[in-house]
């Protein structure tokens, strides 16, 4: 093919991808004023009695700290279920610790055991705030056999949860919620419209390596879908609430039977019970982590996966999408080397790049705003790597689209599945190598 033909191809498609990063941009300006507008708003006075339920599997970075944030919520009653499949799970030492630590009992024993202390001559040490959790226990739920084995966990959860509850509220023991995060979460659900409410993950780099950075704008790309559309929303599992009621309305155990994702799952009962899902963006949570090339590769290729088996249209624009812009861009790129190489004109190539990468920061820069209203905070490094890494996460995308059109395998917590159907997950192995 000669350049006569190449040029006006690469034109065409490259007044494409100008025209999506146009749409993309106001996109984000839609997400902006959304998040802006929801933060002003007073979160209100709905705050029934809920429980809080944690799955748990292996140790995340900082562990103590996000149980720690889990009971101190300023919300009036609720209870912390901490479910895990194994009770010698490392996961469970750690809740035990924040249990003994933070509720009633566990801190009187605290207090007894610092009077004896003082009377003894020891340093007085400080207490941990006090906390308004009624009730925090631990369940055991054994092993999964049909579907995921955090599913498998939330089933279990949802049948010990306190009778009084009214709220089911479901979190991550990667995420690590402010003091307000479960008022903001529950409050909306006093709108009976309200099928769900839900936050998402915004990844905080600890160390800041350059794995972790990249897998923080892949993840932060998709946060920006969420905004004012109830109908278009999805469930994050890491961070979202649903009124027992309607849980029970929706069938949400029924779909859950046999999934391997829980939010999946249940974003399907709500869209099939004709109710709507609120995305809060004050219950945006920090994970606050690093990972490996390794951990990059295997978390967004996982998160393909499952998009593929429960939402493949979302699947097909992701790996059509995405080629095109690694076409356009990247090749666009090589394109403009090679006719510089030759002495041939490439300004207007790369001119068509830059406009491309422009319209992509300033999106990248509006999400980053956005974030830091809904209070999240984050390094200046990590600013520039929103900015400038967001082309990468594209050919990543279409990497992890490729692989999904392959293979429906994949390991999660240590465990290897592979994914049937929405309704259908095998376990292949549960001591796979563990991601984390």
């Amino acid at each position: 093919m000669t350049e006569a033909w190449i040029m006006p191809i690469f034109y065409s498609l490259a007044a494409v991808v100008i025209w999506q990063g146009v749409m993309s941009l106001i996109g984000g300006k839609r997400f902006l004023a959304y998040v802006r507008r929801e933060m002003k708003r007073a979160s209100g006075d709905h705050a029934p009695f809920a429980s809080v339920i944690v799955p748990c599997r292996g140790l995340d970075h900082g562990l103590g700290d996000n149980l720690g944030a889990l009971f101190r919520q300023n919300y009036p009653r609720y209870e912390l279920i901490f479910v895990a499949d194994d009770a010698h799970d490392e996961a469970l030492t750690v809740a035990r610790e924040s249990i003994r630590s933070f509720t009633t009992d566990g801190q009187a024993l605290q207090a007894r055991l610092a009077g004896r202390n003082r009377r003894a001559g020891a340093k007085r040490t400080r207490s941990p705030r006090p906390s308004s959790v009624r009730r925090a226990r631990i369940i055991i739920a054994g092993p999964a056999a049909s579907c995921g084995q955090k599913v498998h966990n939330l089933l279990a959860a949802v049948k010990e949860a306190d009778p009084r509850s009214e709220v089911f509220v479901f979190v991550d023991t990667d995420a690590r919620p402010h003091a307000n995060w479960l008022r903001a979460l529950v409050a909306p659900l006093a709108d009976q419209a309200t099928g769900a409410t839900t936050g998402y993950r915004w990844f905080v780099p600890v160390r800041g390596n350059f794995a972790s950075e990249l897998r923080a704008v892949w993840n932060a790309s998709v946060a920006s879908a969420l905004g004012a559309n109830v109908r278009r929303n999805f469930c994050w599992g890491g961070s979202m609430a649903i009124r027992r009621a309607t849980f029970a309305r929706a069938k949400v155990a029924a779909h859950w039977q046999g999934a391997a994702s829980d939010d999946f799952a249940m974003t399907r009962a709500l869209h099939e019970a004709g109710l709507g899902i609120r995305f809060v963006p004050a219950c945006l949570v920090p994970s606050y982590e690093d990972c490996s090339w390794r951990e990059l590769l295997e978390f967004t290729t996982r998160q393909m996966k499952i998009t593929r088996v429960y939402a493949p249209h979302l699947w097909r624009l992701a790996l059509v999408g995405n080629l095109l812009f690694v076409t356009v861009f990247f090749g666009g790129g090589v394109f403009a080397a090679v006719r510089a190489v030759r002495g041939a004109s490439f300004i207007a190539i790369l001119m068509a790049n830059v406009v491309i990468f422009a319209l992509g920061a300033a999106k990248a820069w509006l999400r980053l705003h956005a974030a830091r209203m809904a209070g999240v905070r984050f390094s200046r490094r990590s600013v520039w790597s929103h900015l400038l890494l967001w082309p990468l996460t594209s050919a990543l995308f279409l990497a992890n689209a490729i692989c999904a059109a392959w293979s429906r395998r994949l390991v999660w917590r240590g465990i290897e599945y592979e994914l049937k159907s929405p309704a259908e997950t095998v376990i292949i192995n549960r001591s796979a190598l563990n991601e984390g």
